[in-house]
């Protein structure tokens, strides 16, 4: 039988990895996350809405400054823009 170590130290078996699995495939995510658990998939929820995307061209010199922008402040392009769209639409 093989054995796995996790990233903790944690020894698993492919026994124990196929009750992971089964667990996991019925919703059931025993653990703490960090533990040998990685919390649930994805980011929080950013509203109560329905979300839908929005695309438009920008020559790319436009893309890149933004870019720039965001990393500097720490952010992603789209966080950039949603703040950019919350200020406007305030004002």
């Amino acid at each position: 039988m093989t054995t796995y170590t996790t990233k903790s130290g944690r020894t698993l078996t492919d026994g124990d990895i196929e009750a992971l699995a089964q667990a996991a495939e019925r919703g059931d995510y025993p653990g703490e996350p960090g533990d040998f658990v990685v919390g649930p998939p994805g980011r929080p929820r950013l509203c109560d809405e329905e979300l839908v995307t929005v695309a438009f061209k920008v020559p790319r010199s436009r893309r890149e400054a933004l870019d720039r922008r965001a990393k500097s402040r720490g952010e992603t392009r789209s966080q950039l823009l949603r703040e950019i769209l919350e200020r406007e639409l305030a004002s």
